[in-house]
């Protein structure tokens, strides 16, 4: 809603006329919006969209990813094929998600980290999941995932998921995903290990500093367009 409420005031400014000055300077927030706007739509929430930190990325929406689906709500017959299709964009995200612990948040334990996906020891287990519709996606589009690390507890924790259309710059959907820590070997729920639950608690900090940044450089775009305008 900020985003495309921004772009509005912009464009009315422009339509309006402005000073050369001025159309250099709409023209400079307009960049920035484009080029930013993922910090602004999701970044803004504490979603961490760094290279490092994202899950799905760009991911081609295919033909048969319709699946009829240009009618909101969703009708009762395509229910099915949308859920298992949010269901598959958001796991295959959170694998990359758990792989990007491994390769580049914390290479000490990329060992266990790369065991999550595996049935070899600790693993995810899927408890349930949730998802907010906002938007039928419609090909030809592209889809990005990010996850955010909400509540941790004894034995689990919980992933928001933000399911962005591309075209459109906003939401398609939301999802909470409730996540366990299985032990293969012993077959039961085991505790959050320490060295998850270390890098857990700096993810919380950096998903905090992203949303202040976030909300600092969109407090700076309306100051800018209220000045134009």
């Amino acid at each position: 809603k900020w985003l495309s409420t921004m772009k509005t005031r912009i464009g009315k400014c422009v339509f309006h006329g402005l000073k050369n000055e001025d159309t250099s300077e709409a023209s400079v927030i307009l960049a920035d919006l484009a080029g930013n706007w993922r910090e602004y739509v999701a970044g803004s929430e504490g979603f961490l969209t760094g290279e490092h930190r994202r899950g799905l990325f760009r991911h081609s929406v295919v033909w048969g990813d319709m699946s009829h689906v240009s009618s909101y709500p969703p009708l009762l017959a395509n229910h099915s094929n949308i859920f298992f299709r949010y269901i598959r964009w958001a796991e295959s995200a959170r694998i990359v998600w758990a792989i990007n612990y491994a390769q580049y948040i914390d290479p000490a334990h990329a060992e266990d980290w790369s065991k999550l996906w595996t049935s070899k020891g600790l693993g995810l287990i899927l408890k349930s999941f949730k998802v907010d519709y906002k938007f039928p996606m419609e090909w030809p589009d592209k889809v990005s995932v990010y996850h955010k690390l909400n509540i941790i507890s004894f034995d689990s924790f919980t992933l928001d998921v933000m399911i962005i259309s591309e075209k459109s710059q906003r939401p398609a959907a939301r999802c909470v995903e409730d996540i366990v820590i299985y032990d293969y070997k012993a077959a039961a729920k085991v505790p959050v290990p320490e060295w998850m639950r270390a890098q857990f608690n700096k993810t919380l900090q950096l998903q905090k500093e992203a949303a202040e940044r976030a909300h600092e450089a969109m407090e700076d775009v309306e100051r800018r367009v209220h000045e134009l305008e």
